[in-house]
């Protein structure tokens, strides 16, 4: 049973990262400095930025996507735990979620360049190993390497993590009770002064206009979307998402307008939205209740939108 909060005050913080912004609100004791917080709060995403951009040349990420197959390579701690929990997900998603996508990313024209019809092409037509076939992670040496070619791209884990990342932020600090929330992917712990859950709204899928569908309550859980309403592509008269099927080497073709996942991390949220989305509301429905997590998928009908829950 929750219970109320007495004697705490509100703290609402946010900063830009990762070209958007984290955001963090808290309840705390009047002790607890706001600033030393924010500052922590703010160089733990940059940690994550700086650990596994692909839009920033010296990232470790593009250290690791530049070096030589079969060499071993040095990582820091919070970029293996993210390839690790990747390449888990990769193997029970069957590839749905496969991190050695980069390269059809960026023919695509959702990495730092346009979209490149060639590339397109090449990347629909060239197979490609999954990550979790052709990566090889030494933990105790904290260490990686390829046995194939392939450019990884952390896009659909990389911000869950960092959110997972502020959370512990606030741990130290002992704080209890937030919502911290990074480009639309958030994580509550603990509740609202009232003794009530945290309330986010889940987002309607518009290419237009923001505005809530629903509202979601989150007592120590996360929450992340995938869709295909924020970031896409027009060729011709074809809108694509962003969302990349490892099968095809492109967008995925009749996926539903978003899901979104609830899971205990937002790192796992994050990653098994992109891996519902690619899958399908019927595949996902069963791994859904293997894993223990909840789904809610949002799908187009004509002029109405259906949302269906499963797990």
């Amino acid at each position: 049973m929750l219970k109320t909060l007495t004697k705490l005050t509100r703290h609402t913080l946010s900063g830009p990262t990762m070209g958007t912004r984290w955001s963090a609100q808290f309840h705390a004791p009047d002790t607890v400095d706001p600033t030393k917080i924010e500052a922590a709060l703010a160089e733990s995403v940059a940690v994550v930025d700086r650990q596994m951009s692909t839009w920033t040349p010296d990232s470790d990420l593009m250290r690791l996507n530049r070096a030589s197959l079969g060499e071993w390579i040095t990582l820091p701690p919070e970029l293996m735990t993210v390839l690790k929990r990747a390449l888990e997900i990769g193997r029970l998603s069957d590839g749905a979620f496969d991190i050695a996508i980069g390269d059809a990313v960026t023919a695509w024209g959702f990495g730092a360049e346009g979209y490149d019809t060639d590339a397109m092409r090449r990347a629909l037509i060239h197979p490609r190993p999954k990550a979790h076939e052709m990566l090889e992670l030494d933990h105790t040496a904290q260490r990686l390497r390829k046995s194939a070619a392939g450019t990884l791209d952390l896009s659909g884990i990389a911000k869950g993590f960092g959110v997972d990342q502020m959370v512990a932020v606030l741990a130290r600090f002992g704080i209890e009770h937030a919502l911290v929330g990074l480009d639309g992917e958030l994580r509550a712990i603990g509740q609202r002064p009232e003794g009530t859950p945290w309330t986010v709204a889940l987002e309607k899928p518009d290419y237009e206009v923001r505005a809530p569908l629903s509202i979601l309550e989150l007592h120590d859980s996360a929450a992340a979307t995938s869709g295909d309403y924020r970031h896409w592509v027009d060729l011709g008269t074809q809108r694509l998402s962003h969302t990349m099927d490892p099968a095809r080497g492109g967008p995925v073709l009749g996926a539903a307008a978003s899901v979104t996942v609830l899971a205990d991390t937002c790192m796992n949220a994050d990653a098994w939205a992109t891996a519902f989305m690619v899958m399908g509301k019927d595949k996902a429905a069963i791994l859904a209740s293997d894993q223990g997590l909840s789904a809610i998928f949002v799908e187009r009908r004509g002029e109405t939108l259906r949302q269906t829950y499963v797990g």
